[in-house]
Formats: C-alpha cells, sequence, structure tokens
C-alpha cells in the first residue's frame, strides 16, 4: 500500500487521542499512531476517496467534513472531487455518505455511487445487485462487469420539476434568464440546473457557472450544466459542481438532470447518450430513470496520524 505523508496542519486536526480506535478501516500502530486504509475511485473522472466503516467508525461524525476538505485538496491532500464514507445501513445493504471538498455532505451522487458500488462489490459486501441508502432515499444499483470492464447501473432518484422540490423560489416548473441563459431546474436527488447551449466548448463555465450556481432562486445552491444537444439521442455535457466549486470531468446526476429535460422538452427518445470530459454514460428514460457507467480503482493507501 501506498503511504501519504501528512502536513503539519492536518496532524493538527487529525492528532492522535482525537481519532478513536477503529476496527476494519484502520488500526492504531502505538501510543501515538493510527493508520487509516483509503481507495480512491474514479468514475469518468470524477474522482473520489473511500473510507471503509463497515466494520467501525473510521473518522468521528463531526470530523468527516474536514476530512473531506483537507484530504480532497490535490495539492496538500490526496486530491478528490468528494470522501465517500461507507457503513452498514439498517434500511437497505449499505449506506453511502459523501461529504465535499467544502465540508458541505451531499445528498447523493451518481458517479460516487457508481465508484462505492464497485468498491463494495470487489470487497464482497453486494451482489450483483444490491440497495444503498443515501439522504436521497433507497437507491437500487445492478453491477457487473462487460468485456473486463466494471458497469454499473444505477436507479436514480425520480426527477422532480416542480420549485417547491428542487427546491427553487416561486412556484410551478423552473424556467428563469440568468446571465442571458435561459435556464431550467430539476432536482435528480439533488438540484441541478440546465442550460441548452449551441457549443459547450464556447462555455466560460467558470464564469457562467457560479452565477447560476449561486442565483438567489437556488436557497441550497444548484449544480450548473451546459449541454449541446450532437444527435437525435445524444448529449455533451459541462457540469459546474456545487460543493466542489468548480467544473469536474462528469457528474452523474447532472448527466440525468440534463437527459431527462431535454427528453422532457421532447428532444431525444427514451435512450440517451451522453458524453462528458471525463467519458460516456447511458441515460434510460422509463417507469424509472436509470444511469449506466464505469468505475475503476485508481489505488489504495494508508494515512498514518
Amino acid at each position: 500500500m501506498a503511504g501519504v505523508n501528512v502536513p503539519e496542519y492536518v496532524k493538527g486536526s487529525f492528532e492522535p487521542g482525537r481519532v478513536p480506535p477503529v476496527r476494519g478501516a484502520g488500526q492504531r500502530t502505538g501510543d501515538w499512531k493510527m493508520d487509516l486504509h483509503f481507495t480512491k475511485l474514479e468514475g469518468n473522472g470524477n474522482d473520489f476517496i473511500l473510507i471503509d466503516e463497515y466494520e467501525g467508525i473510521a473518522i468521528p461524525d463531526g470530523m468527516k467534513a474536514r476530512f473531506a476538505a483537507l484530504y480532497c485538496d490535490r495539492r496538500f491532500g490526496i486530491g478528490a472531487d468528494g470522501v465517500l464514507y461507507l457503513s452498514r445501513s439498517d434500511k437497505a445493504d449499505l449506506k453511502m455518505r459523501l461529504f465535499q471538498p467544502d465540508e458541505s455532505e451531499a445528498e447523493m451522487c451518481g458517479n460516487g455511487l457508481r465508484c462505492f458500488a464497485r468498491y463494495a462489490f470487489n470487497s464482497g459486501y453486494i451482489k450483483e445487485e444490491c440497495s444503498v441508502e443515501t439522504l436521497a432515499g433507497v437507491i437500487g444499483v445492478t453491477v457487473g462487469y462487460e468485456d473486463d470492464t466494471f458497469m454499473a447501473t444505477i436507479g436514480m432518484p425520480a426527477p422532480m420539476f416542480s420549485r417547491k422540490d428542487i427546491p427553487a423560489t416561486g412556484d410551478g416548473e423552473y424556467l428563469e434568464k440568468i446571465n442571458g441563459f435561459d435556464v431550467y431546474a430539476v432536482n435528480t436527488g439533488v438540484p441541478h440546473a440546465v442550460v441548452f447551449v449551441d457549443n459547450v466548448d464556447a462555455v466560460d463555465i467558470d464564469e457562467a457557472g457560479p452565477v447560476i450556481r449561486n442565483h438567489p432562486t437556488f436557497p441550497k445552491g444548484a449544480n450548473a450544466n451546459f449541454v449541446q444537444q450532437t444527435a437525435a439521442d445524444s448529449l455533451r455535457v459541462r457540469t459546474f459542481e456545487r460543493g466542489v466549486e468548480g467544473e469536474t470531468y462528469s457528474c452523474g446526476t447532472g448527466a440525468t438532470a440534463s437527459a431527462v429535460t431535454a427528453h422532457k422538452l421532447g428532444m431525444t427518445g427514451d435512450t440517451i447518450h451522453i458524453e462528458t470530459k471525463g467519458g460516456p454514460l447511458i441515460v434510460y428514460m422509463g417507469d424509472k430513470v436509470t444511469m449506466k457507467g464505469p468505475a475503476e480503482t485508481v489505488f489504495w493507501g494508508t494515512i498514518t496520524f
């Protein structure tokens, strides 16, 4: 396993004696040391640190957010778009929590859930079908290998277009003019704004994204997706993510939000191919919306406190 050097300011936040003994995810190696095991995974370039708490708490709840802020840092930490915590559930096969670099806890994450499923499947916690408890509800997951590539299909939460469910201010469905863009919105587990453009590469996402993400009509903020239709059933999507506060290589709930909005507007059929910066996803419309894509293990290691 790889070793990770811990900066002094991180050691100050997670000094010995403040982190309890760990079962499974890590263990104390002496009076003043504790080893915390982690796994780095990615789904289309949307990358995550996973901490296994199946056998016991590794990071106390009150420190999970700060841990994410420190170790998601790409220069002084491990580097990631978020930290996934895996634990037992009394409602489903497993429970997933996601903390982001800004220390917020996200309701769920499509790419994160695929990475979570990859780890859980390889660790023997689940079989080909399972259920995962998230803040957005219990979500069904189907996994397997296709031509040596791990693929996971996520039963996405039912899309909600009503402003009160997004949430957004006002009544009815969301359509606002923001900074010259026609902006739609939907909740696919988390709030998403959707903007259709002629060319996604022409969008200055670092300038346009924050204006929409922080618009006052979104009391909890929203991810901002810029979408280009490239064929009858194909979309290119770039996402400025809430919590990461920047563009990510891919966003599963954002791809789903873009697909369901395009479908609702009559732009696509029932099988929608999404191209993200990090690779392809497929969204299937039907009685239940599902999203399919890959997930890979990048590396694993140990942090010594």
